[in-house]
């Protein structure tokens, strides 16, 4: 149930039409509200404050069809100005940005205040009569209409600059890389059981390995699609409930296909319908990676970004550059996040719950290989990647973590040496991989 929540949070989250259709559902209400309390409110304002309306009921009719017309016009081109900057984004950034814009809260909140403002505006018109037997001008809710028309206004201003900023590539890799740094945060460290990050668990015997394999009953996918949410509390109830233990065979963010296995249970005989249903409702896909749990998917935002800055159509370094700074930055901090053990016990000490393996080698491999591999001929990004390691090198106080650097540094080096033409050029970038050799070199820190 808290997963079905969550991949429709959000859903709703990347969607254009319930902001919107919020602030047009208050704004029905406000526009019913305000003409019924209008008589008593002018009157009280006439009496007490000495407040007098004089328009009549074709001056208000016009001012409110003007503010009307005006804001439906004004919302369709807001949403023109959207279409254009997610054509732009698709087209520069790649497809998977798109998901970013449509979760920006200001585009929603803009055109749901011109949608609001038309609806409004509409409903009281609708009140305004001109009959001499039926006189009625709701004087407090035209005001209201014409203060929402300024306050419209304002908002096209904001956003026609919002939009010109979001354009931005550093403004957009900043984004991406605020939304990777907030995931990092979420997800690392994680408890489950005794399997603490920074207390790795005793990997169990091998001949428990061995009899894991032959008499673990695979649990299959349902459907395809990508692995989007894990419920691992769930699972690790299941498997103290059911006396169990579950080894995950997909993590977030992998491509799933039906029937393949998702979880094998042990031991098979107790494997049951019930708990095999009760496994698969742990598990959500769709049709899209989403970053919830798959912080791999972020840094291949950021990565397809750099490569696409890097691709001869496009020919910009700044933006591949501004990428791997970012990119450093979420290495920085993973490297001093302990990774959580794969092996989850239970209060009791009994192992439950077996989940892939993450590890600090896996985010690196994915920052760097296809930065690395599209930027052999380019000097500029080729020493930024050495510097970045370097960089990282500082907070890198696991040997294994310290020795997947150094791999990368060396496959780098080897890279330049081979893509760059001008010698000097490979000559600076063999001085920023002599610096990032020694740096890795050096003894393993202790863990601050």
């Amino acid at each position: 149930m808290k997963l079905q929540i969550f991949k429709y949070l959000d859903r709703i989250r990347s969607s254009f039409w319930f902001i919107p259709i919020i602030m047009a559902a208050g704004a029905v209400t406000l526009a019913f509200v305000a003409v019924a309390f209008d008589p008593r409110v002018t009157d009280w304002l006439r009496l007490t404050m000495g407040w007098t309306f004089v328009q009549g009921a074709a001056g208000a009719s016009t001012m409110m069809g003007t503010i009307a017309g005006s804001m439906i016009t004004i919302a369709g081109v807001v949403f023109s100005m959207t279409l254009v900057a997610l054509s732009l984004a698709s087209s520069q950034f790649g497809p998977r940005m798109l998901r970013n814009f449509m979760r920006d809260t200001t585009t929603q909140v803009v055109l749901g205040t011109f949608i609001a403002s038309f609806l409004y505006c509409l409903l009281v018109l609708r009140t305004i009569r001109r009959v001499e037997e039926v006189f009625f001008v709701p004087h407090l809710s035209v005001l209201l209409g014409v203060v929402l028309a300024v306050v419209s206004v304002a908002v096209l201003i904001y956003f026609i600059h919002h939009v010109s900023v979001s354009l931005q590539a550093n403004e957009i890799v900043a984004q991406v890389s605020k939304e990777l740094t907030e995931g990092i945060a979420r997800l690392f460290p994680e408890q489950i059981g005794r399997g603490a990050p920074q207390i790795p668990a005793t990997p169990p015997d091998a001949s428990f390995i061995n009899a894991f394999d032959q008499e673990a009953h695979p649990v299959g996918a349902t459907g395809d699609g990508y692995l989007q949410f894990i419920d691992l509390d769930v699972l690790m109830a299941l498997a103290i409930e059911k006396d169990v233990v579950l080894r995950l065979e997909r993590a977030p963010g992998h491509y799933v296909v039906a029937e393949r296995p998702l979880v094998l249970v042990w031991p098979e005989s107790l494997a049951t319908d019930e708990l095999i249903a009760q496994i698969r409702c742990a598990f959500t896909l769709g049709n899209e990676r989403t970053p919830r749990q798959d912080i791999e998917f972020t840094i291949n935002q950021l990565v397809e970004i750099a490569v696409r800055a890097l691709s001869t159509g496009v020919n910009d370094p700044f933006t591949a550059v501004a990428c791997v700074d970012h990119l450093g930055s979420a290495l920085s901090r993973l490297a001093q996040r302990g990774m959580p053990s794969p092996y989850r016990h239970d209060k009791q000490d009994q192992l439950r719950l077996i989940t892939p393996t993450v590890s600090f080698s896996i985010f690196a491999d994915a920052a760097f290989n296809q930065i690395r591999q599209n930027s052999r001929s380019c000097a500029a990004v080729t020493i930024r990647l050495l510097e970045t390691i370097a960089v990282v090198a500082e907070f890198a106080h696991r040997a294994k973590d310290r020795a997947a650097l150094l791999r990368h540094a060396q496959m780098i080096n080897r890279g330049a040496s081979e893509g760059l033409s001008e010698s000097e050029d490979r000559r600076v970038v063999e001085e920023h991989y002599e610096a990032a050799r020694q740096l890795l070199s050096e003894p393993e820190k202790p863990n601050m």
